[in-house]
């Protein structure tokens, strides 16, 4: 992760001992899938499969929560591109039974021919862009401007029959309607958001925090429609890259872990450093599973949490929860 002068790179993740005076163990995180070519982002699509962005094959892949069989949903979108190391598509959501995919890096600010924006699925092999945000980036850059001038989008999020898209570069969410239009929803200082999540009115933001990701820094804020100030959540998770509500309205944030110090900004945080975590009524985080290598996306199906790896894997930690929401 990077701050709002560094490009976005990677996922945070936690080690237990920062976040909580005591950790939680849920059940044993069950390997579910390996071999994700650049797994990132993620939704509980149809039928109630779990859809995974795969950035460096140009492809989403539809994943079996029970069994882990994967197949191939959509392909042929622009793939990251190799000097630049992350990118492509980035994450996935359904409205009804469409999916649209948020593609970033692949412009030619940063050496590549496509556009950075959503794309809709339209078949197996088909797709259409239906909202250029590079291009919206371009003609509306942050006050001072940043390096990679189209931005480094992290999250899509569905909203009010459109979308919300977290841009970790440029320290803004910006909305997008189904027609195109890109406007700028909020902006925040050097923070760094990255994951998204929506309940009602309310909107809520992992922040991974600038360089070098300190503890403190790792947030989740909300934020009501049409606020121009946030309200913290907890704190006290580097890294943090996805914020999601599992049983019972419960919210459960990811951190990829410890930053190394000295290692280039938007390096990934330190393997096997990563965590699940909860929000806790007092503004703090338990940690519910620790050592996790490099997580970049988090689903919940019941009371049972899917992570996603930066190594392409994708982890089953069952139960949760505690009562009288889930069972431990």
């Amino acid at each position: 992760m990077v701050g709002a002068r560094n490009l976005l790179l990677c996922v945070a993740v936690v080690s237990a001992p920062v976040m909580s005076p005591s950790a939680i163990a849920a059940s044993t995180p069950i390997l579910l899938v390996t071999g994700l070519q650049g797994g990132s982002g993620s939704t509980i699509g149809p039928g109630g499969a779990l859809y995974v962005t795969e950035g460096a094959a140009g492809r989403i892949s539809r994943v079996d929560p029970q069994t882990g069989a994967v197949t191939t949903f959509a392909t042929g979108l622009p793939p990251l591109l190799a000097g630049v190391g992350i990118g492509g598509a980035m994450d996935v959501a359904f409205i009804g039974s469409t999916a649209y995919v948020l593609v970033t890096l692949v412009g030619p600010d940063v050496g590549g021919g496509s556009v950075v924006g959503i794309y809709r699925i339209d078949g197996t092999d088909s797709f259409t862009v239906i909202a250029d945000i590079g291009a919206f980036n371009l003609a509306h850059p942050p006050i001072p401007p940043f390096f990679v001038p189209t931005g480094v989008q992290y999250a899509l999020e569905t909203y009010r029959g459109g979308f919300l898209v977290s841009d970790g570069h440029h320290n803004r969410v910006l909305r997008v309607t189904l027609d195109g239009e890109v406007s700028e929803f909020i902006t925040f200082d050097n923070i760094v958001p990255t994951g998204v999540a929506v309940s009602g009115n309310t909107v809520f933001i992992a922040q991974a925090g600038p360089v070098p990701h300190l503890p403190e820094d790792g947030r989740i804020v909300s934020f009501a429609r049409g606020s121009l100030s946030t309200e913290e959540v907890a704190s006290g998770a580097p890294l943090l890259v996805d914020v999601e509500f599992g049983r019972g309205r419960k919210l459960y944030a990811l951190a990829q872990g410890d930053f190394l110090e000295g290692n280039p900004d938007g390096s990934p945080a330190q393997p096997n450093t990563g965590a699940l975590v909860e929000a806790n009524s007092d503004g703090s985080f338990t940690v519910i599973t620790n050592s996790l290598n490099q997580p970049t996306s988090l689903e919940f199906i019941g009371n049972t949490a899917y992570v996603v790896t930066l190594t392409g894997e994708i982890w089953k930690i069952e139960r949760v929860s505690d009562p009288p929401y889930g069972t431990r």
